[in-house]
């Protein structure tokens, strides 16, 4: 089943009752309103349908009960900071009956075993983001493609950033008022698209490795001793596309012109990432289960079970 994502943007009052995620609206409870409509005007969803929670207003009032069986059930919950930028992600401590055994086969894993691995992700990666600028831009990737072929266990040749240096400058080209896109997290619009989806996709992508038995902190190529999240790092690269595809069309659409404090409407927008169709092991399925799918395979390439991580293909 796949699991809701909801994003709190307005004042609320947050609580837990029968296994029931309760929202209640701070306006309504202080108003004249009748008794009846007040209780007419609180929300229930179950828990165990939400996978990723948003809480992006400095009014949101939340139970210690509720965050409790949100982690419970492995829902990612999001805080975000004044601009309405993600800021903070928090995750389940143990979302694996076998999780120490699953810890073992990672931290256990060979230098050369997990350099395999990245080798894979860059190639996914690199293919991915290939069929964005054709689909997209309608640019050239024949180059795209034998950096793709030519990259090597580890990818010592860097052709990851050589791929990438290409596709941002091509990407966004064929857009009125972005042919001089630069991709950098403190940059002007669309980066801040960028950023807000891919920190969806981040917890997306931890939640799902954290469902599957693993460290998000261990990576197999990201190693940054102040990211709590290198492994989801790793892991998501081949998913990023995706996001830029979305961005891409949003940034079309508007001939360019994209605010510098994001929109409800384009919060919206992102905020499909997890259901987002996504072609893998050549079926097709919203992200966030193609997220377990790929998890999943991960923890069998630690385990000696399989040689390949199940990327999607775009």
């Amino acid at each position: 089943m796949i699991k809701r994502t909801l994003c709190f943007t307005n004042p609320a009052y947050l609580s837990l009752r029968d296994g029931q995620m309760v929202v209640r609206l701070p306006e309504v409870e202080r108003s004249d309103m009748p008794d009846m409509l007040k209780k007419e005007a609180v929300r229930t969803i179950p828990v165990e349908d939400i996978g990723v929670v948003v809480l992006d207003n400095r009014q949101i009032t939340i139970t210690h009960g509720l965050l409790e069986a949100l982690l419970e059930n492995n829902c990612s919950v999001i805080t975000c900071d004044s601009r309405g930028m993600p800021v903070g992600l928090m995750l389940p401590l143990c979302g694996n009956t076998v999780q120490s055994e699953r810890f073992r086969c990672q931290l256990d894993a060979s230098v050369p075993l997990k350099k395999q691995l990245w080798q894979q992700t860059v190639k996914a990666k690199i293919a991915n983001q290939a069929a964005v600028l054709a689909a997209c831009a309608k640019a050239e990737t024949g180059c795209m493609r034998r950096w793709e072929a030519d990259v090597r266990s580890g990818d010592p040749d860097n052709l990851e950033g050589r791929a990438a240096a290409y596709y941002w400058k091509s990407l966004f080209a064929g857009v009125p008022k972005l042919q001089q896109f630069t991709r950098d997290r403190q940059g002007l619009p669309p980066n801040n698209l960028l950023n807000y989806g891919y920190a969806i996709l981040r917890a997306v992508i931890a939640r799902s490795l954290v469902s599957s038995g693993l460290l998000p902190t261990l990576g197999i190529h990201h190693h940054n001793r102040y990211n709590a999240y290198c492994l989801a790092d790793d892991i998501m690269e081949p998913y990023r596309p995706y996001v830029d595809s979305l961005v891409y069309g949003i940034t079309e659409e508007r001939g360019g012109d994209v605010p510098a404090d994001i929109t409800k409407e384009l919060k919206t927008l992102l905020l499909g990432i997890p259901v987002a169709d996504v072609r893998i092991g050549g079926r097709r399925s919203p992200l966030m289960v193609a997220a377990t799918q790929t998890t999943a395979s991960l923890h069998k390439c630690f385990t000696g079970e399989a040689r390949r991580i199940a990327y999607p293909e775009m």
